[in-house]
This record gives C-alpha cells, sequence and structure tokens, in this order.
C-alpha cells in the first residue's frame, strides 16, 4: 500500500489538513514548515493519487464572493477588508469573482464555474440564494451573519459588541447620548440596535427617549444624521460604524465644537481611515478581514480535504479605546 497524507502528517507531527495545504501550496504553507512537509513526503516515497489529480484538474479555480448587495449597503471598507482576508488565505491559487446577490438571476448558477462560495450576508432575503447553491452542491460559507443553513457560518456577537460599545459611553458619565443607527433593513442593523437598547434600559435609561436617525453605513450620512441630532445638544454619538462616525465628525466641526471636549464620539468596526482622517476614534473592533479569512479557511478545508463541518464559528469583539470618549464627572 502507498504511502498517504495521513503517514506524512503523522510523521512531521502536523494535521492532515496542515500536509494537503502544503502539498497543493495553500495559504499560508509556503514556508520552512511547507519546504519539511515536501521534503518528508519525497523521503517517505509519497506519489499524488491519481483519482484526486484527475479531480483537482476538473476543477474551475474560482471562487465566487458574493455580498449582499455592492452598490447599495457594502461601504468599500468592507468590500476591502473582506478580499484583502481571502487573498491572503488563497494567494495565487484561486481567483475571485465578486458579485452581489441583488444582481444575481435566480436559478443561474453554475456549479462547474465555482469551487466554492463565500456568501457575506448581510439580510435574510438571501436565503434564496443560499439554498440555490446548496441544491447545485457548491461547496458554501457564510460570512458575517449568523444563519441557519446547512453551511459552516462564522460571525461575531453585535448584539453584546454594540451593548459594549453604549455601556462605556454610560460609566463614562454620558446620559445625553444619540444614535446614528444603519440601513433599517440589514440584520447587522437589527442586532446593533438591540444591542445599545440593552444597555440603555439596564442602566436605567428609556431606549425611547433617546434621539435615533438611520443611516446607510456611508460617510454621508453619518454627517446628514449628526447635523440632525445635533440640535438635541448630545453629550456623545454612539455610530453603528466607523465610516459613520467620520462624517458625524465632520458635521460637530461645522457647528464650532470639538471631539470629545464638546461632544464624545464612539464607532464599530475598527477600520483604518488614516488616510482620510486624523482622529483616533474609540470604536468596537470587529475584524471583517478575520473574518473573512476564518470563512476562507474552512471552505478550503471543504473543496481541498473534503471536511464537511457545519459548524458556526464566532470571533471575538473588542472595544479600542482611543481619544474620542470624554469622561463626564
Amino acid at each position: 500500500m502507498g504511502v498517504t497524507i495521513k503517514d506524512i502528517a503523522q510523521k512531521a507531527g502536523v494535521s492532515y489538513s496542515t500536509v494537503s495545504r502544503a502539498l497543493n501550496g495553500i495559504g499560508s504553507e509556503n514556508g520552512e514548515r511547507r519546504k519539511r512537509i515536501l521534503k518528508i513526503a519525497k523521503e517517505m516515497g509519497y506519489v499524488p493519487n491519481q483519482a484526486a489529480i484527475h479531480l483537482k484538474l476538473s476543477r474551475s479555480y474560482v471562487i465566487g464572493l458574493y455580498f449582499s448587495t455592492i452598490s447599495k449597503m457594502t461601504s468599500p471598507f468592507v468590500l476591502h477588508d473582506v478580499l484583502t482576508g481571502v487573498y491572503s488565505i488563497v494567494g495565487s491559487k484561486y481567483n475571485i469573482v465578486v458579485k452581489g446577490i441583488d444582481m444575481h438571476e435566480p436559478g443561474t448558477l453554475n456549479p462547474s464555474y465555482y469551487d466554492g462560495i463565500i456568501v457575506l450576508s448581510q439580510r435574510t432575503g438571501d436565503r434564496v440564494f443560499m439554498d440555490e447553491v446548496l441544491e447545485k452542491k457548491i461547496p458554501m460559507v457564510v460570512i458575517c451573519r449568523q444563519v441557519d443553513v446547512e453551511a459552516p457560518n462564522v460571525t461575531t456577537d453585535e448584539t453584546k459588541a454594540m451593548e459594549t460599545a453604549m455601556d462605556y459611553l454610560i460609566e463614562n458619565g454620558h446620559r445625553n447620548i444619540c444614535v446614528i443607527e444603519g440601513a433599517p433593513n440589514l440584520d447587522s442593523t437589527k442586532l446593533r440596535h438591540i444591542g445599545w437598547q440593552n444597555s440603555a434600559k439596564r442602566h436605567g435609561l428609556d431606549p425611547s427617549a433617546i434621539p435615533t436617525v438611520s443611516g446607510t453605513y456611508r460617510y454621508a450620512s453619518g454627517y446628514q444624521g449628526a447635523k440632525l441630532l445635533l440640535e438635541y445638544h448630545p453629550t456623545a454619538l454612539l455610530c453603528f460604524n466607523d465610516e459613520m462616525a467620520f462624517g458625524a465628525r465632520e458635521a460637530i466641526a461645522e457647528e464650532g465644537l470639538r471631539v470629545p471636549e464638546d461632544v464624545s464620539l464612539i464607532g464599530f468596526d475598527n477600520w483604518d481611515m488614516s488616510g482620510y482622517n486624523s482622529m483616533k476614534l474609540t470604536t468596537v473592533e470587529r475584524s471583517m478581514s478575520e473574518i473573512a479569512k476564518e470563512g476562507t479557511r474552512v471552505l478550503l478545508r471543504r473543496i481541498e480535504d473534503g471536511v464537511e463541518d457545519n459548524s458556526r464559528t464566532v470571533l471575538e469583539n473588542r472595544l479600542i479605546v482611543r481619544d474620542t470618549v470624554k469622561r463626564i464627572e
């Protein structure tokens, strides 16, 4: 009987998956560890399975990356972070095709075109598309939003994360708080809405008395929302993402006010906005790049190793304290 990948894994003291990725030149298995694994495989006389080779040759080496929508709701920062995360894992092994689910024509998915699909889901209406992917038996992973489908799921607890952000403002003495939320039809908005309301109730504040506007997760809507909310003379603005927080900061400055001396500001996502503004924003970190990386690893285990694991992975969020929240004594 010939030498198998499992034999190599046992001798190298690594996992079956690690050996498979090293032999196929995928992701991070390209350094010294890969060289060592290849050396062991050669010494053991490993010969690749011809049936497996045929299967590889029949692959398209294309992964579909589908967003709920690209034109209306997906921030360019999300798009950048997710693409960066995906490519950091697949390297040059696969081509990535980016599309919007809202532009997909039902029934047109071609199973021979994709080796796998990553779905960045932001709304419940994406379920129709996901059902089509499963029906066509295309390997799939769903990231960003918690979903109940027969596929692996990588996400974070957005409710708890936004509760943490509101806690921080209230625990720093703020009671006159206004909120700039995201697009109302997105699940992320609904989950974050529950979070800040939970915090307000727990601290004895009436959520219905807290002035709130809906944004679009884009810079302009943060600016416009802040313009409206500043009429309430808040001591703090809670924003549903960093991009809107930076838009809010522009509106605050136009009113002759300062952050955080006059108005404290807190965001969500911890994106790199240094190219747009020098403000060191206090925010909750939800790394879309890390979510995308883990989702891609899960998908490649399915494509390359045949591992079918439909479990849910929940990554941690953390509060990043910088300079935009003033403590009120």
